[in-house]
């Protein structure tokens, strides 16, 4: 068979997490696995073997993967594994570096160095999910010592051939079961090459720019992920920072060229997203400070009195006369 789905829901909330762990050790790189929903852990796996390389669509509570290097010297496949979010944010520290990822991000790892991924379920949602693809090191025509540039960098893939890749994807593990085994070897290649093609431009990407195009990239990517973490109500300079790899002094210099601090530019991008909400009929019946702190206010005090100095009114008066 091509596919193959697991669930843990066929059986009691006891024994789905232990189910959970079977499954990942089976089908995955044997971990150290985390969550906070360990009590009653609902997920479910997809998994299409194609020769060599094998996608997997997960959806899942929040998770955490350690990869220690004592697993490694117990067990190492040698491969390098993909991850494509398509709902929630992660975390990743590998390879001497510290990033965050969500949809529309492609992250790179490699199952011969330690690392650590935490899985988080966005807004209010319930489960993560993402696709794997796992396939030996030898099948990517790409230097490991170069495609180590690119180990838990977030690569976009929302347009271009990294567009293709993510949509390809997303389609293949939606009609996994209209496949034949006959299709396996021809499924798999495409794979392999629209993977190759996306991680070479990303190298040549990096390779290229110039030191200005890198601090605007950077600005670019830190931009974005406060818009994705608004909601954290944790988000600060020093977590944006963390998230990129640099210093919160760096980011200050990053910013100080748009004219604004990182903090003040949380705080006014909350705000405008409060704004909006407050304007918003649909949401007339949701209370003010359950509107703020989905923004990551979790002082509704300070959250009026910050929206009054920006607008010249309360959010109150402004939901009644935006």
């Amino acid at each position: 068979m091509l596919v193959n789905e697991y669930r843990t829901d066929v059986v009691p909330a006891a024994e789905r997490w232990e189910l959970w762990h079977d499954i990942v050790s089976r089908t995955h790189t044997p971990n150290l696995l985390r969550s906070e929903r360990d009590d009653d852990f609902r997920a479910v796996m997809r998994v299409l073997t194609l020769g060599e390389v094998q996608v997997a669509r997960l959806a899942f509570p929040d998770l955490e993967s350690v990869r220690t290097p004592r697993a490694i010297r117990r067990s190492d496949p040698e491969v390098y594994q993909i991850v494509c979010p398509y709902t929630g944010t992660g975390r990743i520290a590998h390879n001497g570096r510290q990033s965050a990822f969500g949809p529309g991000d492609l992250v790179v790892v490699d199952s011969s160095l330690p690392y650590e991924a935490r899985f988080v379920p966005s807004g209010t949602g319930t489960h993560s999910t993402c696709v794997v693809v796992t396939l030996p090191r030898s099948l990517l025509s790409l230097p490991p010592r170069t495609l180590r540039k690119v180990l838990a960098v977030p690569i976009p893939v929302g347009r271009g051939i990294g567009g293709a890749l993510h949509r390809w994807l997303a389609d293949l593990t939606a009609r996994a079961g209209e496949f034949e085994e006959a299709d396996a070897a021809t499924l798999g290649g495409v794979t392999t090459a629209l993977l190759t093609s996306v991680l070479g431009h990303a190298l040549e990407a990096e390779d290229a720019m110039s030191p200005e195009s890198r601090r605007r990239a950077l600005h670019t990517r830190a931009l974005d992920f406060i818009d994705r973490n608004l909601g954290d109500p944790s988000l600060s300079p020093a977590s944006v920072a963390a998230a990129h790899g640099v210093s919160v002094r760096h980011l200050h210099q990053l910013f100080a060229e748009g004219g604004a601090t990182p903090a003040a530019w949380i705080r006014h991008r909350r705000l405008e997203h409060c704004r909006r909400d407050l304007a918003d009929p649909g949401l007339r019946s949701r209370p003010i400070a359950a509107l703020a702190a989905r923004w990551g206010f979790r002082d509704p005090a300070a959250f009026s009195r910050q929206f009054r100095r920006a607008y010249g009114v309360s959010p109150r008066d402004y939901r009644h006369h935006p």
